[in-house]
């Protein structure tokens, strides 16, 4: 099982088809600026299901949520864009209240800056940013051996 993250694509789709394209994931996961563009994946897509949270640059548009839970090999996976959190001051926020959800894996965007280490058994994720500027870059959760692995990739 392989779900590829993307986050702030603000418009430039033709890095995320190349993530899919690559990566060949069962799932897409969009943490939001601009849930649009996980649409019209969606779209090139139909066969891979795409969630998606609302990220700062999206307002109200569209009925992503804000935050959302998945799970992933019976693990807590929570999405969500990151400026409610601050994490352009710091991850503390964040990584705080995944331990109080018991979440597996929390993923958030919005720095454009692409981390991934895991924390005691929670993996931490930021994809970065799928649009290119400065890199394109995305996250992938797997399971290898019955085990969730996390990591982040930069196209060229």
């Amino acid at each position: 099982m392989k779900w590829l993250v993307v986050s702030d694509s603000h418009g430039v789709l033709d890095y995320m088809k190349a993530a899919v394209d690559q990566e060949k994931p069962e799932r897409i996961l969009h943490l939001g600026d601009v849930s649009r563009d996980a649409e019209r994946l969606q779209e090139l897509y139909p066969g891979i299901p795409v969630e998606m949270v609302r990220g700062n640059c999206d307002g109200w548009y569209g009925d992503a949520p804000e935050e959302k839970e998945l799970s992933f090999l019976g693990r807590k996976v929570w999405m969500c864009h990151g400026d409610a959190y601050h994490v352009k001051l710091g991850i503390g926020s964040i990584t705080s209240e995944a331990r109080s959800r018991e979440a597996g894996v929390v993923l958030f965007g919005h720095t454009h800056e692409p981390l991934c280490f895991r924390e005691g058994a929670m993996w931490i994720m930021n994809p970065g940013t799928v649009s290119g500027r400065p890199r394109a870059t995305y996250g992938v959760i797997e399971e290898r051996d019955g085990e969730v692995y996390c990591r982040t990739e930069r196209l060229r």
